[in-house]
């Protein structure tokens, strides 16, 4: 779709200026004074503290041990810190934080690798190395968004920087030249995208961070053109995995590196080649990819959640706002002004890509006030190319998830049910925990949240489902109507031979204004055990399971069992409380029905 323009270019390819430039004080005076008060006391905290040191033993833990986390909080700190204090100069204008910008810049030039450790290699599976080669550069995601950082600095302070030595900015130029424009336009990393291969949100983030970053410096127009022609077939490449009803297969979590900095990729393509990009908004697919995130949303910052999703995730900020302008889509708009309206950063503190946060700056506060909320019931929506079921009632809002387990970051969940009542969860999606080396191996379905077993689903006398395109869902049949919304689906092709399976079906409804009804029926050689994830206390007696102050669910089966599961991972205390609890619900027979009021 890109790549067929690619011969439509202009000879000159214009400049992308990333926010407003340091001198353009009415700009930057428009910033609220709460705002800058904020973003200036912050400046300032960080000019007081020590920049972290980053050895090479910190660099080769991951290798060692699989932990990312140490590493990888030295590595952002410095470049949060360096954000920290150009927003502090741009906002305030005054050149007292200047010098330690200056710090920052050739702190981050003289790091060995700006990939990190979990992907230093060359190979999408490859082994990665214990130590950066300078020499052969790795262009991650983390390389690109450094360089989008420092691409930026320079857009927006140039003058500033060039008063103290133009040595600063020529710095910055060589190195993004060594390290991403290079390799970038000379070698093949898997993320670019060949052939049929599947590609995730790393295709669209860094080709937004490369072309940012391509478009910031003053650049040459045979470089210009060269990054523009390998990022269109990269943002193709991209494309082709997404089905035309534009759910993200990764998780809501994802989309905002997946579709949204495919929105930012086309907002400087269409800055850069005036009239050659617009009519890309106009296509459908790109408008449900920017929907997505709305139709994910349950109520304050919980989203239904699967994959390496987390259930609670931050608000929107101006780009969801912009990415809903761009489509026309009012829905995305309205909604993605009235959950920034609703957050308590309008600077973005947690952000590493200080192209967001200069747009935070100077858009956000110019977002309309929010609208009155939508009705949760007008938003049922069935997402087939995942295979995701949402339906919803003024009480209720349910989703199952349907596809196969060969999906991007996926976890063993095909048919499993998130259910939320009054805004609250009810059955829960656990998540992710942080990160390691063995999230992402051959291991990754020994951790106990990717497995089937801790989702809301069967197990076969210990036989959970597989991993793999192979294991999915058929027979899907999706209804909605005035009175309910139901889902039916065979997930028996989600377990493998030892589970004896030769059908499981499912069929879920909402009955609008009443209840949820969950009816399973199968036809297998072993025992099934119905697993239910909650992160409230539960009640049991015989035929029903109470959940502490929210509601009910009455069983038609054998003797439940409570296991209470300790969390103490940070990633998913972020979303969860101290103690989650499944239920496990052996089947009396062949069928087990659930109503939950």
């Amino acid at each position: 779709m890109f790549s067929e323009i690619s011969g439509e270019l202009p000879d000159v390819l214009g400049d992308f200026t990333p926010g407003a430039v340091g001198s353009d004080r009415p700009r930057w005076n428009s910033v609220p004074q709460a705002v800058r008060e904020l973003v200036i006391g912050e400046a300032e905290e960080t000019f007081a503290r020590a920049w972290p040191l980053i050895t090479a033993s910190d660099y080769r833990e991951f290798t060692a041990t699989g932990n990312r986390a140490r590493f990888e909080e030295l590595y952002f700190t410095r470049r949060r810190m360096l954000n920290d204090l150009v927003l502090g100069e741009l906002v305030e204008g005054k050149a007292r934080f200047l010098p330690k910008i200056v710090d920052g810049i050739f702190l981050i030039a003289e790091e060995s690798g700006w990939q990190l450790p979990a992907h230093n290699a060359y190979e999408r599976s490859g082994a990665r190395l214990s130590l950066p080669d300078n020499s052969q550069p790795v262009v991650d995601l983390f390389a690109a968004e450094t360089a989008a950082l420092l691409a930026t600095i320079v857009a927006l302070l140039r003058d500033e920087l060039d008063g103290i030595s133009p040595e600063i900015a020529a710095r910055v130029e060589r190195e993004i030249e060594i390290r991403i424009f290079s390799p970038y336009l000379g070698r093949h990393f898997w993320w670019m995208g060949r052939g049929e291969e599947r590609m995730n949100n790393w295709t669209a983030w860094i080709s937004q961070n490369v072309l940012l970053t391509v478009f910031s410096l003053k650049t040459s127009q045979p470089t210009r053109h060269a990054v523009v022609k390998k990022a269109l077939g990269s943002l193709d490449a991209f494309l082709k995995d997404y089905a035309e009803d534009g759910a993200c297969e990764e998780g809501v979590l994802y989309y905002r590196h997946a579709a949204l900095c495919l929105h930012g990729a086309l907002t400087i393509l269409d800055t850069v080649a005036p009239g050659l990009f617009g009519q890309f908004w106009q296509q459908p697919k790109i408008r449900n990819m920017a929907e997505y995130i709305a139709h994910m949303h349950v109520a304050d910052r919980y989203y239904f959640n699967f994959a390496d999703s987390s259930a609670v995730v931050d608000p929107c900020s101006a780009r969801e706002y912009l990415f809903g302008q761009a489509v026309g889509s009012e829905m995305l708009a309205e909604f993605a002004a009235a959950d920034r309206a609703a957050s308590d950063n309008p600077h973005l503190p947690g952000e590493w890509n200080l192209w967001y946060r200069v747009q935070e700056l100077l858009v956000g506060p110019t977002l309309p006030a929010a609208a009155p909320p939508r009705p949760l019931s007008g938003r049922d929506i069935f997402y087939p190319g995942i295979g995701l079921f949402i339906a919803r009632d003024e009480q209720f809002s349910l989703a199952v998830k349907g596809g196969n387990n060969g999906e991007g970051h996926n976890h063993n969940d095909v048919g499993s049910v998130t259910l939320y009542k009054n805004g609250r969860p009810f059955l829960i999606d656990v998540g992710v925990e942080t990160y390691t080396a063995k999230t992402f191996s051959a291991r990754r379905y020994e951790i106990w949240t990717m497995q089937s077993a801790f989702h809301n689903l069967p197990t076969f006398a210990g036989v959970m489902q597989s991993a793999g395109e192979a294991f999915g869902a058929r027979d899907v049949e999706v209804g909605f109507d005035e009175g309910s919304a139901r889902i039916s689906l065979d997930i028996s092709g989600a377990y493998p031979l030892e589970a004896q399976l030769h059908s499981y079906r499912r069929v879920a409804s909402l009955l609008r204004d009443r209840h949820v009804e969950i009816f399973d029926t199968y036809d297998g050689g072993k025992p099934a055990v119905l697993s239910l994830m909650t992160c409230l206390a539960p009640t049991v007696s015989p035929d029903r399971i109470d959940l502490a102050d929210l509601g009910s669910i009455f069983v038609d089966g054998g003797e439940i069992e409570i296991d209470e599961i300790v969390v103490d991972d940070a990633r998913l205390r972020s979303a969860w409380p101290e103690k989650i609890y499944r239920l496990r619900v052996p089947f009396a027979g062949r069928l087990l029905r659930l109503r939950i009021v």
